[in-house]
Protein backbone atom coordinates (compact mmCIF):
# COMPACT_ATOMS: atom_id res chain seq x y z
CA UNK A 1 0.00 0.00 0.00
CA UNK A 2 1.31 3.45 -0.91
CA UNK A 3 0.12 6.90 0.17
CA UNK A 4 0.63 10.08 -1.84
CA UNK A 5 1.52 12.64 0.79
CA UNK A 6 1.00 15.48 -1.68
CA UNK A 7 -2.67 14.53 -1.94
CA UNK A 8 -3.31 14.73 1.81
CA UNK A 9 -5.32 17.63 3.21
CA UNK A 10 -2.68 19.12 5.48
CA UNK A 11 0.79 20.63 5.38
CA UNK A 12 -0.06 22.50 2.18
CA UNK A 13 1.79 25.42 0.65
CA UNK A 14 -0.81 27.95 1.82
CA UNK A 15 1.11 28.42 5.07
CA UNK A 16 2.83 31.74 5.53
CA UNK A 17 6.61 31.87 5.25
CA UNK A 18 6.86 32.68 8.97
CA UNK A 19 4.71 29.71 10.05
CA UNK A 20 6.16 26.59 11.64
CA UNK A 21 6.74 23.91 9.02
CA UNK A 22 5.23 20.54 10.01
CA UNK A 23 7.57 18.71 7.63
CA UNK A 24 10.83 20.17 8.95
CA UNK A 25 10.49 20.21 12.73
CA UNK A 26 13.50 20.23 15.03
CA UNK A 27 12.53 16.71 15.95
CA UNK A 28 11.85 14.88 19.19
CA UNK A 29 14.11 14.07 22.13
CA UNK A 30 13.72 10.40 21.19
CA UNK A 31 13.86 10.10 17.38
CA UNK A 32 10.86 8.48 15.73
CA UNK A 33 9.94 7.72 12.15
CA UNK A 34 7.49 10.18 10.62
CA UNK A 35 3.93 9.12 9.85
CA UNK A 36 2.88 8.85 6.20
CA UNK A 37 -0.61 10.18 6.99
CA UNK A 38 -0.13 12.76 9.77
CA UNK A 39 2.29 15.62 10.21
CA UNK A 40 4.43 15.65 13.35
CA UNK A 41 2.31 18.47 14.77
CA UNK A 42 -0.86 16.48 14.16
CA UNK A 43 0.67 13.55 16.01
CA UNK A 44 1.55 15.86 18.91
CA UNK A 45 -2.01 17.14 19.07
CA UNK A 46 -3.40 13.60 18.97
CA UNK A 47 -1.02 12.38 21.68
CA UNK A 48 -2.03 15.26 23.93
CA UNK A 49 -5.74 14.43 23.57
CA UNK A 50 -5.16 10.77 24.47
CA UNK A 51 -3.29 11.43 27.73
CA UNK A 52 -4.67 10.79 31.19
CA UNK A 53 -3.69 14.38 32.04
CA UNK A 54 -6.10 15.66 29.38
CA UNK A 55 -8.95 13.53 30.70
CA UNK A 56 -8.33 14.72 34.26
CA UNK A 57 -9.03 18.31 33.21
CA UNK A 58 -12.71 17.33 33.15
CA UNK A 59 -12.86 17.43 36.95
CA UNK A 60 -10.46 20.28 37.69
CA UNK A 61 -11.68 23.71 38.72
CA UNK A 62 -11.53 26.70 36.42
CA UNK A 63 -13.20 29.20 38.79
CA UNK A 64 -16.27 27.45 40.18
CA UNK A 65 -15.81 23.93 41.53
CA UNK A 66 -17.89 21.06 40.15
CA UNK A 67 -20.24 21.06 43.14
CA UNK A 68 -21.46 24.53 42.12
CA UNK A 69 -23.23 23.16 39.03
CA UNK A 70 -22.77 21.28 35.79
CA UNK A 71 -22.84 24.34 33.52
CA UNK A 72 -19.76 26.15 34.83
CA UNK A 73 -16.47 25.85 32.97
CA UNK A 74 -13.93 23.27 34.04
CA UNK A 75 -10.29 23.15 32.99
CA UNK A 76 -11.35 20.86 30.15
CA UNK A 77 -14.09 23.06 28.72
CA UNK A 78 -11.81 26.09 29.13
CA UNK A 79 -9.07 24.26 27.25
CA UNK A 80 -11.41 23.36 24.39
CA UNK A 81 -12.53 27.00 24.09
CA UNK A 82 -8.89 28.16 24.04
CA UNK A 83 -8.10 25.62 21.31
CA UNK A 84 -11.03 26.81 19.19
CA UNK A 85 -9.91 30.44 19.39
CA UNK A 86 -6.25 29.54 18.79
CA UNK A 87 -7.17 27.58 15.68
CA UNK A 88 -9.25 30.47 14.34
CA UNK A 89 -6.35 32.88 14.86
CA UNK A 90 -3.90 30.45 13.28
CA UNK A 91 -6.06 30.03 10.20
CA UNK A 92 -6.47 33.79 9.79
CA UNK A 93 -2.68 34.32 10.00
CA UNK A 94 -1.87 31.30 7.79
CA UNK A 95 -0.07 29.41 10.54
CA UNK A 96 0.09 25.70 11.28
CA UNK A 97 -3.29 25.12 12.92
CA UNK A 98 -2.32 21.75 14.44
CA UNK A 99 0.64 23.21 16.34
CA UNK A 100 -1.45 26.14 17.62
CA UNK A 101 -4.20 23.78 18.72
CA UNK A 102 -1.75 21.39 20.36
CA UNK A 103 -0.15 24.14 22.45
CA UNK A 104 -3.63 25.33 23.48
CA UNK A 105 -4.71 21.83 24.47
CA UNK A 106 -1.62 21.16 26.61
CA UNK A 107 -1.21 24.59 28.23
CA UNK A 108 -3.10 23.75 31.46
CA UNK A 109 -1.91 20.17 32.03
CA UNK A 110 0.06 21.16 35.12
CA UNK A 111 -2.79 22.80 37.00
CA UNK A 112 -3.66 21.37 40.39
CA UNK A 113 -7.11 20.56 41.75
CA UNK A 114 -9.08 23.63 42.87
CA UNK A 115 -7.55 25.99 40.31
CA UNK A 116 -5.09 28.66 41.38
CA UNK A 117 -5.99 28.05 45.02
CA UNK A 118 -4.59 24.54 44.80
CA UNK A 119 -1.51 25.81 43.00
CA UNK A 120 -0.85 28.45 45.66
CA UNK A 121 -1.26 25.90 48.45
CA UNK A 122 1.01 23.36 46.75
CA UNK A 123 3.62 26.02 46.04
CA UNK A 124 3.60 27.00 49.71
CA UNK A 125 4.24 23.48 51.02
CA UNK A 126 6.85 22.83 48.32
CA UNK A 127 8.75 26.09 48.87
CA UNK A 128 11.53 24.34 50.86
CA UNK A 129 12.00 21.99 47.88
CA UNK A 130 11.90 24.46 44.99
CA UNK A 131 8.22 25.43 44.97
CA UNK A 132 5.57 24.62 42.38
CA UNK A 133 4.84 26.15 38.98
CA UNK A 134 2.01 24.83 36.81
CA UNK A 135 3.86 25.55 33.57
CA UNK A 136 6.87 23.56 34.73
CA UNK A 137 4.52 20.81 35.88
CA UNK A 138 2.97 20.67 32.40
CA UNK A 139 6.46 20.06 31.02
CA UNK A 140 7.11 17.32 33.59
CA UNK A 141 3.85 15.61 32.63
CA UNK A 142 4.57 15.44 28.90
CA UNK A 143 8.26 14.59 29.26
CA UNK A 144 8.25 12.29 32.28
CA UNK A 145 5.07 11.59 34.21
CA UNK A 146 2.83 10.22 31.45
CA UNK A 147 3.85 6.58 31.10
CA UNK A 148 2.26 5.16 27.97
CA UNK A 149 4.97 4.29 25.49
CA UNK A 150 7.36 1.36 25.52
CA UNK A 151 10.42 3.36 24.41
CA UNK A 152 10.28 6.48 26.56
CA UNK A 153 8.63 8.31 29.46
CA UNK A 154 6.31 11.16 28.60
CA UNK A 155 4.74 11.51 25.15
CA UNK A 156 7.84 12.66 23.23
CA UNK A 157 6.42 15.83 21.69
CA UNK A 158 8.29 17.77 19.04
CA UNK A 159 10.66 20.58 20.00
CA UNK A 160 8.16 23.12 18.69
CA UNK A 161 5.30 21.86 20.86
CA UNK A 162 7.50 21.79 23.97
CA UNK A 163 8.81 25.26 23.17
CA UNK A 164 5.24 26.50 22.86
CA UNK A 165 4.24 24.89 26.14
CA UNK A 166 7.13 26.50 28.03
CA UNK A 167 7.40 29.90 26.29
CA UNK A 168 3.88 30.73 25.08
CA UNK A 169 3.86 33.75 27.41
CA UNK A 170 7.22 34.99 26.14
CA UNK A 171 10.94 34.43 26.80
CA UNK A 172 11.86 33.11 30.25
CA UNK A 173 15.43 34.42 30.15
CA UNK A 174 17.08 37.61 28.94
CA UNK A 175 20.15 37.38 26.71
CA UNK A 176 22.38 37.66 29.78
CA UNK A 177 20.61 34.74 31.49
CA UNK A 178 18.44 36.70 33.94
CA UNK A 179 14.90 35.45 34.48
CA UNK A 180 12.36 37.71 32.79
CA UNK A 181 9.71 36.99 35.44
CA UNK A 182 11.87 35.86 38.33
CA UNK A 183 13.82 32.61 38.63
CA UNK A 184 13.05 30.00 35.98
CA UNK A 185 11.54 26.88 37.62
CA UNK A 186 14.18 24.20 38.06
CA UNK A 187 12.29 21.46 36.13
CA UNK A 188 12.41 23.67 33.03
CA UNK A 189 16.12 24.38 33.46
CA UNK A 190 16.80 20.68 34.02
CA UNK A 191 14.98 19.67 30.86
CA UNK A 192 16.76 22.33 28.80
CA UNK A 193 20.08 20.77 29.80
CA UNK A 194 19.24 17.78 27.62
CA UNK A 195 16.90 19.43 25.08
CA UNK A 196 17.54 23.16 24.72
CA UNK A 197 14.27 25.07 24.24
CA UNK A 198 16.05 28.42 23.82
CA UNK A 199 14.51 30.15 26.81
CA UNK A 200 15.81 33.58 25.76
CA UNK A 201 13.72 33.79 22.58
CA UNK A 202 10.03 34.16 21.85
CA UNK A 203 8.04 31.11 20.89
CA UNK A 204 6.58 30.47 17.45
CA UNK A 205 3.64 32.54 16.29
CA UNK A 206 1.50 29.42 16.74
CA UNK A 207 2.32 29.41 20.46
CA UNK A 208 1.70 33.15 20.68
CA UNK A 209 -1.84 32.81 19.31
CA UNK A 210 -2.48 30.00 21.81
CA UNK A 211 -1.39 32.33 24.63
CA UNK A 212 -3.61 35.24 23.61
CA UNK A 213 -6.47 32.80 22.97
CA UNK A 214 -6.20 31.82 26.64
CA UNK A 215 -6.75 35.44 27.68
CA UNK A 216 -9.69 35.87 25.31
CA UNK A 217 -11.32 32.64 26.47
CA UNK A 218 -11.17 33.16 30.21
CA UNK A 219 -11.98 36.87 30.06
CA UNK A 220 -15.16 35.92 28.27
CA UNK A 221 -16.24 32.75 30.01
CA UNK A 222 -15.48 34.04 33.50
CA UNK A 223 -17.92 36.86 32.81
CA UNK A 224 -20.44 34.31 31.52
CA UNK A 225 -20.01 32.08 34.58
CA UNK A 226 -20.02 35.13 36.86
CA UNK A 227 -23.38 36.24 35.50
CA UNK A 228 -24.74 32.71 35.85
CA UNK A 229 -23.59 32.55 39.48
CA UNK A 230 -24.98 35.95 40.41
CA UNK A 231 -21.59 37.35 41.46
CA UNK A 232 -21.76 39.63 38.41
CA UNK A 233 -24.69 41.67 37.18
CA UNK A 234 -25.26 43.50 33.91
CA UNK A 235 -25.04 46.78 35.84
CA UNK A 236 -21.50 45.86 36.92
CA UNK A 237 -20.52 45.30 33.29
CA UNK A 238 -21.66 48.84 32.46
CA UNK A 239 -18.58 50.14 34.33
CA UNK A 240 -16.36 48.88 31.52
CA UNK A 241 -16.86 50.99 28.37
CA UNK A 242 -16.11 48.12 25.99
CA UNK A 243 -18.72 45.86 27.59
CA UNK A 244 -21.20 48.72 27.95
CA UNK A 245 -20.91 49.30 24.21
CA UNK A 246 -21.57 45.64 23.45
CA UNK A 247 -24.63 45.60 25.67
CA UNK A 248 -25.98 48.76 24.06
CA UNK A 249 -25.50 47.20 20.65
CA UNK A 250 -27.39 44.05 21.66
CA UNK A 251 -30.21 46.01 23.31
CA UNK A 252 -30.73 48.15 20.24
CA UNK A 253 -31.03 45.11 18.00
CA UNK A 254 -32.92 42.87 20.45
CA UNK A 255 -34.77 45.12 22.93
CA UNK A 256 -36.78 42.31 24.59
CA UNK A 257 -34.16 39.56 24.68
CA UNK A 258 -34.24 37.19 27.64
CA UNK A 259 -31.17 37.32 30.01
CA UNK A 260 -29.57 34.02 28.93
CA UNK A 261 -29.67 34.94 25.24
CA UNK A 262 -28.62 38.51 26.06
CA UNK A 263 -25.55 37.16 27.86
CA UNK A 264 -24.59 34.94 24.94
CA UNK A 265 -24.96 37.78 22.44
CA UNK A 266 -22.57 39.87 24.53
CA UNK A 267 -20.05 37.05 24.89
CA UNK A 268 -19.95 36.14 21.21
CA UNK A 269 -19.36 39.78 20.29
CA UNK A 270 -16.63 40.07 22.91
CA UNK A 271 -14.76 37.08 21.47
CA UNK A 272 -15.18 38.34 17.92
CA UNK A 273 -13.91 41.86 18.69
CA UNK A 274 -10.93 40.56 20.63
CA UNK A 275 -9.99 38.03 17.94
CA UNK A 276 -10.27 40.69 15.23
CA UNK A 277 -8.14 43.05 17.33
CA UNK A 278 -5.37 40.45 17.66
CA UNK A 279 -5.45 39.68 13.93
CA UNK A 280 -5.18 43.38 13.09
CA UNK A 281 -2.23 43.93 15.45
CA UNK A 282 -0.46 40.77 14.26
CA UNK A 283 -0.83 41.72 10.61
CA UNK A 284 0.53 45.19 11.31
CA UNK A 285 3.53 43.87 13.22
CA UNK A 286 4.24 41.22 10.61
CA UNK A 287 4.33 43.93 7.95
CA UNK A 288 6.82 45.89 10.08
CA UNK A 289 9.06 42.99 11.09
CA UNK A 290 8.77 41.09 7.79
CA UNK A 291 9.85 37.70 9.18
CA UNK A 292 10.97 35.22 6.53
CA UNK A 293 10.93 32.17 8.79
CA UNK A 294 9.62 30.89 12.10
CA UNK A 295 13.04 31.64 13.58
CA UNK A 296 12.67 35.28 12.59
CA UNK A 297 9.51 35.33 14.72
CA UNK A 298 11.44 33.83 17.64
CA UNK A 299 14.17 36.43 17.39
CA UNK A 300 11.87 39.42 16.90
CA UNK A 301 12.18 42.10 19.56
CA UNK A 302 8.54 41.86 20.60
CA UNK A 303 5.49 39.67 20.70
CA UNK A 304 3.50 39.67 17.46
CA UNK A 305 0.11 38.18 18.41
CA UNK A 306 -1.24 40.51 21.08
CA UNK A 307 -3.89 43.12 21.85
CA UNK A 308 -3.82 46.72 20.69
CA UNK A 309 -3.23 49.33 23.39
CA UNK A 310 -6.98 50.03 23.59
CA UNK A 311 -7.92 46.36 23.88
CA UNK A 312 -5.10 45.75 26.36
CA UNK A 313 -6.66 48.44 28.57
CA UNK A 314 -10.04 46.70 28.24
CA UNK A 315 -8.33 43.44 29.18
CA UNK A 316 -6.93 45.07 32.34
CA UNK A 317 -10.35 46.50 33.24
CA UNK A 318 -12.05 43.12 32.82
CA UNK A 319 -9.42 41.34 34.90
CA UNK A 320 -9.72 43.95 37.66
CA UNK A 321 -13.50 43.50 37.71
CA UNK A 322 -13.25 39.71 37.81
CA UNK A 323 -10.67 39.88 40.58
CA UNK A 324 -12.80 42.18 42.70
CA UNK A 325 -16.23 40.73 42.04
CA UNK A 326 -15.47 37.00 41.75
CA UNK A 327 -11.96 35.85 42.62
CA UNK A 328 -11.93 37.81 45.91
CA UNK A 329 -15.63 37.53 46.74
CA UNK A 330 -16.07 36.43 50.40
CA UNK A 331 -17.92 33.27 49.34
CA UNK A 332 -15.13 32.31 46.95
CA UNK A 333 -12.46 33.14 49.55
CA UNK A 334 -14.15 30.85 52.07
CA UNK A 335 -14.16 28.02 49.53
CA UNK A 336 -10.56 28.77 48.64
CA UNK A 337 -9.52 28.46 52.27
CA UNK A 338 -11.16 25.04 52.49
CA UNK A 339 -9.58 23.88 49.24
CA UNK A 340 -6.14 25.05 50.39
CA UNK A 341 -6.59 23.10 53.63
CA UNK A 342 -7.38 19.92 51.68
CA UNK A 343 -4.18 20.24 49.62
CA UNK A 344 -2.03 21.10 52.65
CA UNK A 345 -3.46 18.27 54.75
CA UNK A 346 -2.94 15.71 51.99
CA UNK A 347 0.65 16.82 51.45
CA UNK A 348 1.43 16.36 55.14
CA UNK A 349 -0.26 12.96 55.23
CA UNK A 350 1.57 11.65 52.18
CA UNK A 351 4.93 12.95 53.33
CA UNK A 352 4.41 11.18 56.67
CA UNK A 353 3.27 7.95 55.02
CA UNK A 354 3.73 7.66 51.22
CA UNK A 355 1.84 4.37 51.23
CA UNK A 356 -1.34 6.40 51.62
CA UNK A 357 -0.92 7.40 47.97
CA UNK A 358 -3.04 4.54 46.76
CA UNK A 359 -2.12 3.06 43.37
CA UNK A 360 0.78 5.47 42.93
CA UNK A 361 3.23 3.71 40.65
CA UNK A 362 6.37 4.35 42.72
CA UNK A 363 5.01 4.28 46.24
CA UNK A 364 7.52 1.76 47.63
CA UNK A 365 10.43 3.56 45.98
CA UNK A 366 9.28 6.94 47.31
CA UNK A 367 9.30 5.74 50.91
CA UNK A 368 13.07 5.32 50.78
CA UNK A 369 13.87 8.66 49.15
CA UNK A 370 15.45 11.70 50.77
CA UNK A 371 13.09 14.49 51.82
CA UNK A 372 13.38 16.72 48.72
CA UNK A 373 12.81 14.09 46.00
CA UNK A 374 10.06 12.53 48.10
CA UNK A 375 8.35 15.92 48.33
CA UNK A 376 8.54 16.33 44.56
CA UNK A 377 6.88 12.95 44.01
CA UNK A 378 4.15 13.83 46.49
CA UNK A 379 3.71 17.14 44.66
CA UNK A 380 3.36 15.29 41.36
CA UNK A 381 0.70 13.05 42.86
CA UNK A 382 -1.24 15.94 44.34
CA UNK A 383 -1.00 18.08 41.20
CA UNK A 384 -2.44 15.25 39.16
CA UNK A 385 -5.52 14.91 41.32
CA UNK A 386 -8.94 16.08 40.21
CA UNK A 387 -11.11 18.07 42.61
CA UNK A 388 -13.34 15.07 43.23
CA UNK A 389 -10.42 12.71 43.92
CA UNK A 390 -8.75 15.17 46.30
CA UNK A 391 -11.96 15.57 48.30
CA UNK A 392 -12.46 11.79 48.39
CA UNK A 393 -8.84 11.21 49.48
CA UNK A 394 -9.17 13.78 52.25
CA UNK A 395 -12.38 12.20 53.53
CA UNK A 396 -10.64 8.83 53.66
CA UNK A 397 -7.73 10.16 55.72
CA UNK A 398 -9.32 12.81 57.92
CA UNK A 399 -12.37 12.95 60.18
CA UNK A 400 -13.49 16.33 58.88
CA UNK A 401 -13.25 17.65 55.32
CA UNK A 402 -14.05 21.30 54.46
CA UNK A 403 -17.39 21.90 52.79
CA UNK A 404 -16.60 23.50 49.42
CA UNK A 405 -20.06 24.91 48.77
Amino acid sequence: MTIDRRALGFGNSDRAIYAADPWTTRGRLYPENSSPTRSDFQRDRDRIVHTTAFRRLKHKTQVFIAQDGDHYRTRLTHTIEVAQIARALARALKLDEDLAEGVALVHDFGHTPFGHTGEDALHEVLLPYGGFDHNAQSLRIVTKLERRYADFDGINLTWESLEGLVKHNGPLLTKDGTGTRGPVPQPILDYCEIHDLQLDTYASLEAQVAAIADDIAYNTHDIDDGLRSGYLTFDMLEDIPFLAGLMSEVRQRYPTLEPSRFTHEIMRRQITRMVEDVISVAQERLSEIRPESADDVRHASRVIATFSEAMAETDRQIKAMLFKRIYRHPDIMRIRAGAAQIVTDLFSAYMANPKEMQSHYWVDHIAGLAEAPKARHVGDYLAGMTDTYAISAHRRLFDQTPDLR
